[in-house]
């Protein structure tokens, strides 16, 4: 993958159909607004601060593989950045020698050049040079790594102790959210949820093994009769909806997902249609990849909070059932649990359903 066929990959096929010949530059405008954001954050950060960003993985079609990027404010205003390399994915996902001369001519060194950037690409810059950076890290996610949208982009920006800095919006980037902004009304019914903070607190404690304490806890059984799939997913029916949560470990993350709809067809109409739902949704997000309306929340696993993870289970199974109903009435394809649902013909399906989500 090159930098510059990196964005053709990821949205050309659509951008080119007459119907949404506006979305590249929408798209593009999208791109432009998170850098010019990140740009305009950056010198505002003391040093310790860090900006962890993120592809939803559940967004980027990439199955265990998750990029990132990472920005740390030093001592004189240096930023140091971090960038996953080939030794945190996947073998099918690992980038080759033109991808990785893609990554030097951006400005980043080789893993283990830079002092202290172990397994990452890693790179020096300054708070007076934000928005050289910020453009760097801007191509990197979208160009390298396949972010189609910066909305497939989720961020934390926080201390040295972890704790959540206070910062403007990244675009159209999902912050992870506040506990404070959000209503959490119902989520310690019977005790639920101080059982779950008082079995997860302890760092020592693997991050899979705090994810399934506290879904087992908020179903009301025990770990070991949750439902666990081959890939570790822990199922969750949710009327006609599945919902699963996957845990993920380089980075830190806890996806909380559901396949909407199987076998619909990805029309503009549809498209436009998950954009309006998402931008009213608190968190998460909604977005076709091929065939199938996925829904997201991820939940970062780096300082994992048992309330954020409970949140995000408590929306999205009342989500996953609402929407899958809804979205099934106007544009068909099948529920999970759907008996009876019709796929939409194979005849009558786009012909490029082999390309990557988008998201308008």
């Amino acid at each position: 993958m090159t930098v510059e066929g990196a964005g053709e990959t990821s949205e050309g096929v659509l951008l080119d159909e007459p119907t949404t010949a506006d979305l590249r530059a929408k798209v593009t405008e999208a791109w432009r607004e998170f850098a010019s954001s990140l740009a305009s954050l950056l010198p505002t950060l003391p040093p310790g601060a860090h900006v962890d960003l993120t592809l939803d993985p559940t967004a980027s079609g990439t199955g265990t593989a998750v990029y990132s990027v990472s920005l740390r404010v030093l001592a004189d205003g240096v930023v140091e950045a971090l960038a996953v390399g080939n030794a945190a994915l996947p073998a099918e996902f690992r980038m080759n020698r033109a991808t990785v001369a893609d990554m030097v001519a951006l400005g980043w060194s080789p893993p283990g050049v830079l002092a202290g950037s172990g397994d990452s690409f890693g790179l020096r810059s300054s708070q007076d040079k934000a928005t050289q950076l910020a453009t760097v890290v801007s191509r990197t996610l979208r160009d390298v790594y396949g972010a189609p949208h910066p909305a497939f982009l989720v961020y934390l920006v926080h201390d040295e102790e972890d704790e959540p800095i206070d910062a403007s919006p990244l675009g159209t980037a999902r912050h992870e959210p506040s506990i404070d902004d959000l209503d959490l009304e119902g989520l310690d019914e019977e005790g639920a949820l101080e059982a779950a903070l008082a079995n997860v607190s302890e760092d020592v404690v693997p991050l899979e093994e705090r994810v399934r304490t506290v879904v087992a806890t908020m179903s009301k059984t025990t770990v070991d009769q949750l439902q666990v799939d081959a890939d570790g997913d822990v199922g969750i029916r949710a009327g006609s909806a599945m919902v699963f949560v996957r845990v993920r470990d380089n980075p830190p993350l806890v996806d909380v997902f559901s396949p909407i709809l199987t076998e619909v067809e990805p029309t503009e109409q549809l498209y436009v249609k998950l954009s309006e739902l998402t931008n009213r949704m608190p968190i998460g997000r909604l977005y076709c990849a091929q065939d199938t309306v996925w829904a997201s929340i991820p939940v970062f696993g780096r300082n994992f909070q048992a309330i954020h993870l409970m949140l995000a289970v408590q929306v999205m199974t009342g989500l996953a059932d609402e929407l899958d109903d809804r979205l099934h009435g106007e544009f068909g394809g099948k529920r999970f649990f759907g008996e009876g649902d019709k796929p939409v013909p194979s005849k009558e399906r786009s012909s490029d359903e082999h390309r990557p989500g988008m998201y308008l």
